[in-house]
């Protein structure tokens, strides 16, 4: 944010050499060209499903001049994605990902799905600088994103580690990098080797459609070869054939589920033409919900008495807002989970609010239920129908 606020109260423009200088306030002149990245700095954070994530965070002059960097080189590579690249991507979104997903399962009865191991951290600098070279021969451009891409980073405890591949997670650039590098090393490949074949990845997550388990199989070695050859691998855990169960389709295996971008694929109930059979749908992961609920766990509502139902309202409607634009697109009977995780943290801080509450969890019950009733406005779950119920601990 901060640096998109730097940029707009900037001016750029370009010399002869089509080289360009910010200009940042009065009197301050900036060529990114003329920059010699920092050190990024290393932060850990950790993953949902375990683990640590190092992110190389740079500084804010580096900011400025990636964001400069891919304002320039985006909108020369950008036409020459695939269409089934969603990730990172201006006019792409993670839904229209999960919806093309979900069609296509219902077409094709197994899946490969897989993940690159460490893409961020083990591309290539040789293919990847190819890579761009191709697109573009700007020289700030070139010069600049082959000095970041070596620029170390700085641990931690304060030492310096030197990088030979790579592209560091946490920099406005590394994603476009990253998209640029796989549009060669699987995107294209695949067009290229497997046209009948659809798939659909984001960023180092992808599912491969096939007709049967053995060509599955046949592809999963393919694409092994593939990534080895530049310089990536499969993760070995998060890479699976998978059988897409339905009401049709009764083959014995032992995974009919996946997991994508926070959603589980599995079959499930389904109604139609008034009718209940079995499909092969996407809902909210155990991942995800176990997320959220630690997430809620956090809030610590319940030693919050101090506040009232409306400051609760305003500090964290618009976590919850965000959970429900993205997890009940599809499926949405499954956040009933997280709604009711979330009305009984309220109902546990009503207790400790109001005195004539206190002990008695029934009746907290029914206080919420009768707020939800009088102001279903006040929080983003309430408005979307996952209401508190007046019954024992608020069941529907």
């Amino acid at each position: 944010m901060l640096v998109q606020q730097v940029l707009m109260s900037s001016r750029l423009r370009t010399l002869s050499d089509h080289s360009p200088i910010i200009c940042i306030g009065s009197g301050i002149e900036w060529r990114p060209e003329a920059n010699f990245p920092s050190p990024v700095n290393a932060v850990s954070i950790p993953k949902k499903a375990g683990g640590k994530r190092i992110l190389g965070i740079p500084t804010v002059a580096d900011r400025i001049a990636q964001t400069a960097v891919k304002l320039t080189l985006e909108p020369q590579v950008e036409p020459h994605f695939h269409v089934d690249s969603y990730g990172y991507r201006p006019g792409k979104s993670a839904h229209q990902a999960l919806a093309v997903t979900r069609q296509r399962c219902w077409r094709h009865a197994w899946v490969l799905e897989f993940d690159i191991r460490g893409l961020f951290d083990n591309i290539d600098h040789g293919l990847l600088m190819k890579a761009v070279r191709h697109h573009t021969d700007c020289s700030w451009v070139l010069l600049y994103t082959e000095r970041w891409l070596t620029a170390p980073m700085q641990r931690e405890d304060g030492s310096i580690d030197k990088r030979d591949k790579g592209t560091p997670q946490g920099g406005p650039l590394s994603p476009l990098l990253a998209n640029l590098f796989l549009h060669y090393a699987f995107d294209r490949w695949m067009a290229t080797h497997h046209s009948d074949v659809p798939f659909c990845r984001y960023a180092d997550d992808g599912i491969i459609h096939c007709r049967t388990e053995s060509h599955a199989r046949y592809l999963h070695n393919q694409l092994a070869q593939r990534l080895k050859e530049c310089g990536l691998e499969l993760h070995p855990d998060k890479t699976r054939v998978v059988y897409c169960k339905d009401q049709h389709r009764k083959l014995q295996h032992d995974v009919i589920q996946f997991d994508f971008l926070g959603f589980n694929f599995r079959p499930r109930r389904s109604n139609g033409h008034g009718q209940a059979f079995t499909n092969f749908l996407p809902a909210l992961s155990g991942t995800a919900a176990k997320s959220m609920r630690q997430a809620i766990r956090s809030w610590k509502l319940q030693l919050k008495s101090d506040k009232s139902i409306e400051d609760l309202a305003n500090m964290f409607g618009p976590r919850i807002q965000g959970w429900i634009e993205y997890y009940c697109r599809f499926y949405r009977s499954a956040f009933w989970v997280i709604a009711h995780h979330l009305n009984r943290a309220l109902v546990r801080w009503a207790m400790r609010k109001h005195k004539r509450l206190r002990g008695h969890e029934t009746r907290a019950w029914q206080w919420l239920a009768e707020q939800a009733k009088r102001r279903p406005e006040l929080f983003p779950h309430w408005r979307a129908g996952f209401v508190p119920y007046a019954g024992p601990m608020g069941a529907r």
